[in-house]
């Protein structure tokens, strides 16, 4: 039964709750996983589910995606706003403005109703980024200069009424997108996906009642809230600052593109991340909209937080985070944003780290790659072959710490997607992979080393539109208590029938005759130590 009001709840009752809401989310991800089309959701799996009460504040989540679950809350939230959600809905949304963080991140959300009730009891949603969602490049992530560029923005919308697939709507978002039939099919998996989280909370509460699961919920982001509090206590008054840097597609990445600045406080039992003196909004794609920086803050803090804590809208009640509207990392209307979702995300938890190693020097890690190396290429229909688009993030060196050295090759901090297999790569996309190691040395030195970045080699077999979005590629990602930095990264690319390669800018998009090469260099993590 419920606690009573007063009543301290039933520890032990509630991580079984804890462990039956993530349990949903998990289901929810392997149903999107096995029943999805494309290899960047069935092979890197690069999506996130959780789950939210009836109020649209987040309960729990598969071990997922940090930038994506850490936004995902203001989505519902946008979503819960402009629909009435009934019995069988399915709303979807991905506009930056209005509750999503990029365009091919494609956000769906159902209502769950236990009973009779007018109103939901709880929400699911998940969030997938798609490998095209239309815009100037396949791939939807090549620089443009402002967010139409980019692809097809979709405010809140019910794309499901009553258990049926609206299919005028449906019609209009494929027809702007490459690859329709893959974008369709991928959606779809998206929503089995929300009708399993819906059944597996229906079972619960046909097991336990929907009070109880009601009330269960609520204690779990009390207790969450009481741990971040206890976090919090464990900070002493005062106040730091630190800021990391943007940069400029030109060049190599070796010039500065705008500064992002953080100054933390603690005061009277809250923290205070006030990110409001970062540089205005550029007129390139690193621009995020204010999910991004709650999401990164969400990520570093649940990461000190003890093993174990529901990751829920608990973590965050004991925060303020300041941003200020029309900067880098709250961009307005119609600035680009493709790539702050992906690439300022990371920056952010550097940033975020980096005033936290003065707080607790003994518990952070240096740098780690700081950028998610995005790949994307594609074309259109040839001599009877199909259309293809492709997007993939590429792992790089984790940092080195307090507790010893970084891992080698792996996706870090907001990404947390896999590598898609060279079998799978090959046998869809007219590609080949010429190589895929790790770039040994690139780590940054100490007492424990940072780990390597990788190099991934690719020829294509077909005429493609290849577009890159990196960072670190003019300095490598710093280290700590006098650890070395990373080798920054890099990419190069060979022409068809060219002796060698030459090397091209950090962010930017290229049409390549069949038989080229591009070349991607990740770089390695910071080191901790002298």
């Amino acid at each position: 039964m419920p606690a009573k009001k007063g009543q301290t709840p039933d520890r032990l009752r509630l991580e079984v709750f804890h462990h039956l809401f993530a349990a949903a989310g998990e289901e929810m991800g392997v149903t999107l996983m096995r029943s999805s089309f494309s290899p960047n959701i069935k092979e890197r799996r690069d999506f996130s589910c959780a789950l939210f009460d009836g109020e649209g504040r987040m309960i729990a989540q598969a071990a997922h995606l940090p930038v994506h679950l850490g936004a995902a809350p203001m989505s519902v939230a946008a979503a819960r706003e402009v629909c009435e959600m009934e019995r069988g809905d399915a709303v979807l949304l991905n506009d930056p403005y209005r509750g999503g963080t990029h365009l091919p991140d494609l956000t769906l959300i159902s209502p769950v109703f236990l009973g009779q009730e007018r109103r939901p009891s709880f929400y699911v949603a998940n969030r997938a980024h798609h490998a095209d969602v239309g815009g100037h490049q396949p791939g939807s992530m090549a620089p443009a200069p402002d967010v139409h560029g980019e692809g097809l923005r979709i405010p809140p919308t019910r794309l499901v009424r009553g258990g049926a697939v609206d299919r005028e709507l449906a019609a209009l978002l494929f027809a702007n997108m490459r690859v329709p039939e893959e974008r369709e099919a991928d959606l779809l998996a998206q929503w089995a996906a929300n009708r399993v989280g819906e059944a597996r909370l229906r079972a619960m509460a046909e097991e336990y009642g929907p009070a109880e699961l009601r009330a269960r919920a609520a204690q779990l982001m009390d207790w969450t809230e009481e741990l971040s509090r206890d976090l919090v206590r464990s900070i002493p008054e005062g106040s730091w600052s630190f800021e990391d840097e943007l940069e400029s597609p030109a060049n190599h990445g070796s010039e500065l593109l705008a500064r992002l600045r953080l100054t933390l406080t603690k005061r009277r039992g809250r923290l205070d991340f006030d990110f409001r003196d970062s540089d205005d909004q550029l007129a390139g794609a690193l621009n995020t909209p204010r999910a991004v920086p709650r999401a990164a803050v969400f990520y570093c803090l649940q990461q000190l937080l003890p093993p174990g804590t529901p990751a829920n809208d608990g973590v965050l009640r004991p925060v303020e985070i300041r941003t200020r509207p029309g900067s880098v990392i709250d961009a307005r209307y119609p600035a680009p944003v493709a790539a702050g979702n992906v690439e300022t995300s990371q920056r952010l938890v550097d940033l975020i780290y980096g005033v936290l190693s003065q707080v607790w020097p003994e518990r952070i890690p240096a740098a780690s790659a700081g950028t998610m190396s995005n790949l994307t290429f594609g074309g259109g229909p040839e001599e009877g072959e199909p259309a293809f688009a492709y997007y993939e993030t590429i792992a790089g060196g984790a940092a080195a710490g307090p507790a010893g050295p970084g891992a080698h090759g792996v996706q870090t901090h907001m990404t947390n997607t896999r590598n898609t297999p060279i079998e799978a790569l090959e046998a869809q996309l007219p590609v080949r992979v010429l190589r895929y190691t790790l770039r040994r040395g690139s780590g940054g030195r100490g007492r424990f080393a940072g780990g390597d970045g990788v190099v991934r080699r690719l020829r294509f077999r077909r005429d493609v539109s290849v577009g890159f979005v990196a960072e670190r590629s003019g300095r490598g990602p710093w280290g700590l208590a006098g650890g070395g930095s990373g080798k920054p990264g890099g990419a190069r690319l060979r022409l068809a029938g060219a002796q060698r390669d030459q090397r091209v800018a950090s962010k930017g998009s290229h049409h390549l005759p069949a038989g080229s090469e591009f070349e991607a260099r990740t770089p390695g993590g910071g080191g901790f130590g002298a």
